[in-house]
């Protein structure tokens, strides 16, 4: 398949139908982004890339990153990891606090934002440096690339925390959450802000294209049960309350970020990042998301 014409075709076509939404505004650094960006980067097993648009210019990833560090803590915990935190959709926003209190504070899944601070304060205690552990992670993942976090993203998000740390005190409540709070905010602020472009970003996610694998380390990152279950929790709870949606829709794995980025991944073929910072009202991004349906119809390809 020509992947670099479809992709080419695809964006031309999402573009000229002008879809519009919002920039994350309640995260002060990123109102500050150009609403216009929008690119694009598939990256097939064999490691080949097809881009187009703005797929150089790099961004902050955000909830992107709660399937790098849910990765990062599986590959240790297995099964142990679904004692603190469960694997159903939410139906609910990302930072829903009732749910987690109704439900003993057990989240839902490991992409809201509760069972991403679970997760996040798991690596805090297997890894005595997890920032470190999380950059050598992304660094392998991605080929070398030496990706950071955007500090100024970060100090924005950490000045904006307050639910996210009512979140971790009521986890903490629940005796769900084993290290200090303000210590916690600092490691998932971190690799929330952590800034890829399109390429980096599906280069970091072919190894969930690729059973498990990652080709630019000759490293088994996950078995293939376990890639399987990540990719699975990524279908149905990777778009919040629009995962269903998505499903249907697009019908791939995948995972949005309120920066602007979506990731997803067809197994056994490609993983693609597509990047437009304007959200729609569940905070997913407006571009990417019509550009995915339109690949996946365009293509004739889907999980399904």
């Amino acid at each position: 398949m020509n992947y670099q014409q479809v992709i080419e075709s695809v964006f031309e076509a999402v573009a000229k139908e002008n879809l519009r939404g919002k920039l994350a505004d309640y995260i002060p650094e990123l109102a500050r982004v150009n609403h216009e960006l929008f690119g694009v980067c598939l990256v097939d097993r064999q490691g080949n890339t097809y881009q187009y648009g703005d797929s150089q210019t790099a961004f902050s990833i955000q909830s992107i990153s709660k399937a790098h560090t849910l990765t990062m803590v599986y590959s240790d915990l297995a099964a142990d990891l679904w004692k603190r935190v469960n694997v159903e959709p939410s139906g609910n926003p990302f930072n829903n606090l009732a749910q987690l209190e109704y439900e003993n504070g057990i989240p839902r899944n490991p992409f809201i934002n509760s069972g991403a601070l679970v997760t996040t304060d798991a690596l805090m205690s297997m890894h005595a440096e997890p920032k470190e552990a999380i950059h050598q992670f992304i660094k392998g993942m991605t080929g070398g690339e030496d990706v950071s976090a955007n500090k100024a993203v970060q100090e924005s998000e950490l000045e904006c925390a307050d639910r996210n740390r009512a979140v971790a005190h009521l986890l903490k409540s629940y005796n769900n959450l084993h290290n200090d709070v303000e210590e916690l905010m600092e490691v998932y602020t971190y690799h929330c802000a952590l800034e890829m472009n399109c390429e980096q970003l599906a280069k970091s996610f072919l190894y969930l294209a690729n059973h498990g694998h990652c080709i630019y380390t000759n490293r088994q990152v996950l078995d293939r049960g376990l890639t399987k279950r990540i990719n699975a929790l990524m279908l149905t709870c990777g778009f919040y309350d629009e995962a269903g949606e998505f499903a249907f829709k697009v019908g791939l794995a995948g995972k949005s970020g309120v920066g602007g980025g979506v990731i997803a991944v067809l197994p056994g073929e490609f993983s693609i990042a597509v990047y437009s910072p304007e959200l729609n009202e569940k905070g997913n991004p407006v571009k990417a998301l019509r550009f995915l349906e339109l690949l996946t119809t365009d293509m004739g390809i889907s999980l399904f």
